[in-house]
């Protein structure tokens, strides 16, 4: 049981060590709730399928590039649902403008890769939980990556590639919201 409770605690530094102090995420796009233009068109659902603006400041020195991603872990998969992974943003961008998600808008920076979502698309998918499910949270989170470039294809699971992200970050901040149905 104690050795149990050290690679818990051992878990819980590493992550808190991922904070980077003074790194955060903002848009004016996000609220508590996530409105019709971030809801998914299709699997039953209505939205707009607009991903949101979402700027970012104070990452930590020996940020070499950007990862952002959107995940609901309370999809009922038992491993959550990702909606976007966007990776090899350039360390000199600090915000994506609103629609950048969809990959025929050409929005996002240059060298920037959207990958395969769980929808099995590539780009923004949208909030769509099940009908009746309390309202899931929707985490937006920017990654500070200590590379330049994550040599990954766009058609790599979502999983993996989030393994990626996670090993190269340097931190992460986070914006939160909820939306049910």
């Amino acid at each position: 049981m104690k050795k149990l409770y050290r690679v818990l605690l051992i878990a819980i530094v590493l992550q808190a060590a991922l904070v980077a102090e003074g790194f955060k995420l903002e848009s004016s796009d996000i609220s508590e709730q996530l409105s019709v233009d971030q809801v998914y068109r299709g699997y039953g659902c209505h939205g707009n399928n607009i991903s949101p603006e979402l700027r970012w400041s104070g990452e930590p020195r020996g940020t070499k590039s950007f990862a952002v991603t959107l995940y609901d872990p309370d999809a009922p998969t038992g491993k959550g649902w990702w909606h976007w992974i966007v990776f090899n943003i350039p360390a000199s961008v600090h915000e994506l403008p609103r629609g950048a998600g969809d990959p025929k808008r050409g929005k996002l920076p240059r060298g920037a890769v959207q990958s395969i979502t769980d929808f099995g698309t590539i780009g923004f998918g949208g909030a769509c939980p099940p009908k009746g499910d309390r309202p899931h949270r929707y985490i937006f989170t920017v990654y500070a990556l200590d590379v330049d470039h994550l040599s990954l294809d766009p058609n790599t699971s979502p999983a993996k590639i989030g393994s990626v992200i996670g090993k190269h970050a340097l931190a992460k901040a986070s914006l939160m919201a909820r939306y049910g149905r």
